[in-house]
């Protein structure tokens, strides 16, 4: 029954949040894509506020949105804003703007045509409703209202694939980050400790000590599904680590139930962080700090507040992924949800078609700790044992402009991906420098698919573009077709099931034979003197050897 039930919860963690729609509708193009009421402007700061009714399940609040003009801007403005929450004003300047819904989101009408490109503005946008409660968190999204196991209230969001336009309004766009970062301020029940993204910055309690508001200041761009909060009767404490940029502020947030148990588990958190600096360069958010908190759901990459709910287990819920063994040697969720700091918080796929790049990169930083941890042969262990996860039902590439992300392979399928690559490198220190290259050149910014594959191809020296069609663009594994020619004592094989171009660098053995081959689509061969029938072809590429 155990493994069932983890079967069912591992399936859900990357089934749920792919969308299979295939007739899309207006809806998912005004949500998915850049369109006319956002590609003129872009974000510079949120200012967001937020009040907590707990009896009554609600919110209501303000966001000031600052932002400038980049283009030619029509008369209307795009604010997201999905049902049941409404907007109920919106102001600029002086100008009460017009407000016209259309399913989630809002229309405001006013003078943006007058604007000048490069001016800074502000609008301020009122709000209130009972959001969307989440189903099963964090793969089915929204606001938690529960309690934890001693009673006391336990609120918090988790809002991935469904989007922070669930309860605030904004511009819910993976291609566009405030730059200038945002104020989180939490008006919540008195004796409430709240914990939000960014580094805490002043608590107010109100004279008759009903309420306090908690204020918490990130400096850095951050993605909207990124803004986050917790509420609850915590713990806590500080911890610093000298890391390549300076000293690194951490943080660590469990329940008060919970201190001693997290106070032991929560160790491995500063190897984790300098094995990931190791590999992938300098933690990207140094000024908002690294706080790991205890959430009532599994796990988000909550940028600079990295949420955790694997329960104090080893592996996921206390279940190896991998089916090796290796998994249950680290905590899943600090590793996975922490390695989103560089792939997915510092890097960001402007479209969620895209978001290969987040998972994939981060599932392989499962290895990476393993690898720092535990040696390379444990590491490559578990990458390929993720392998069997792969579902192929469709292409990881989602389809663009629609909100739509793909295929659930972007995970694990995405990570066999960058361990190909790293096969084809062939060269660890190379490969290292690649993904400290990717985020120091794509610091802070939102890219294209197309951008990173190219940056690969430029570094690496690889011919990568099949390859890449192939992995991410087609739902087809490569099929190795072989044969023995005993007379001529010759191997011959090809690739077939595969797009034009693709080829793959790999080794075959058996018997006492062992040759380093390129496989493409047609048919070559390689001898095979004192070579047995029992061939074995490199475990290390997603291949189907096929006889």
């Amino acid at each position: 029954m155990k493994q069932k039930v983890f079967f069912i919860i591992s399936v859900l963690w990357y089934l749920l949040p792919a969308n299979t729609t295939v007739a899309y509708t207006r809806q998912d193009s005004l949500r998915g894509g850049n369109g006319s009421g956002r590609n003129w402007w872009d974000v510079r700061e949120y200012y967001l506020y937020l009040a907590f009714d707990t009896t009554a399940k609600s919110i209501s609040g303000m966001n000031i949105i600052t932002y400038d003009v980049h283009g030619r801007p029509g008369d209307s403005m795009q604010i997201d804003m999905q049902e049941p929450m409404v907007l109920d004003s919106a102001v600029a300047g002086k100008q009460k703007l017009k407000i016209t819904r259309e399913g989630n989101l809002y229309w405001l009408t006013g003078d943006f045509d007058i604007q000048p490109p490069g001016e800074e503005n502000k609008v301020v946008l009122y709000y209130h409703g009972k959001p969307r409660q989440a189903k099963l968190p964090p793969w089915d999204g929204g606001f938690i209202w529960t309690k934890d196991s001693e009673g006391k209230p336990w609120i918090a969001v988790a809002c991935q694939g469904l989007g922070a336009s669930s309860w605030w309004p904004c511009k819910d766009y993976q291609g566009d980050e405030p730059e200038n970062g945002m104020t989180i301020n939490l008006y919540v029940p008195y004796g409430l400790i709240t914990i939000s993204n960014g580094k805490f910055a002043a608590r107010n309690d109100n004279q008759d000590s009903t309420a306090s508001l908690w204020v918490w200041r990130v400096k850095n761009p951050i993605n909207s599904y990124n803004t986050t909060f917790y509420i609850g009767n915590y713990a806590g404490w500080p911890d610093t680590m000298k890391g390549e940029k300076g000293m690194l502020d951490i943080g660590y947030f469990p329940l008060k139930h919970n201190e001693a148990k997290a106070s032991k588990h929560f160790k491995v958190t500063k190897e984790i962080l300098r094995c990931f600096e190791y590999w992938m360069g300098p933690y990207p958010f140094y000024e908002d700090g690294y706080k790991l908190v205890e959430a009532p759901y599994l796990g988000m990459e909550h940028q600079s507040a990295v949420a955790y709910g694997n329960k104090y287990k080893m592996g996921y819920l206390g279940e190896d992924r991998s089916g090796t063994g290796v998994g249950l040697l680290f905590d899943f969720i600090i590793v996975h949800e922490s390695g989103h700091e560089w792939f997915g918080n510092n890097i960001t796929a402007k479209d969620v078609a895209d978001n290969w790049i987040h998972e994939g990169f981060t599932t392989y930083t499962e290895a990476l700790f393993a690898e720092c941890a535990f040696g390379k042969e444990k590491a490559y262990e578990y990458a390929r044992g993720e392998w069997k996860n792969i579902l192929n039902n469709r292409p990881v590439i989602g389809d663009y402009g629609v909100h739509d992300e793909g295929s659930p392979d972007k995970y694990d399928k995405g990570a066999a991906v960058v361990h190909m690559i790293r096969m084809m490198m062939g060269d660890d220190e190379q490969f290292r420098r690649l993904l400290r290259g990717l985020n120091t050149d794509f610091y802070h910014k939102t890219v294209t698919s197309a951008q990173v594959e190219q940056y690969i191809i430029d570094k690496s020296g690889l011919r990568l573009q099949p390859f890449f069609d192939q992995y991410l663009r087609t739902k087809d594994i490569p099929e190795l077709e072989w044969y023995i020619n005993k007379k001529e004592k010759k191997l011959h094989y090809r690739f077939s099931n595969t797009v034009d171009g693709f080829s793959l660098p790999i080794s075959v053995k058996g018997g006492k034979a062992h040759a380093d081959i390129t496989v493409s689509g047609e048919w070559q061969s390689v001898t095979w003197k004192k070579g047995g029938y029992n061939v074995q072809f490199s475990e290390d590429f997603l291949i189907r050897p096929k006889l």
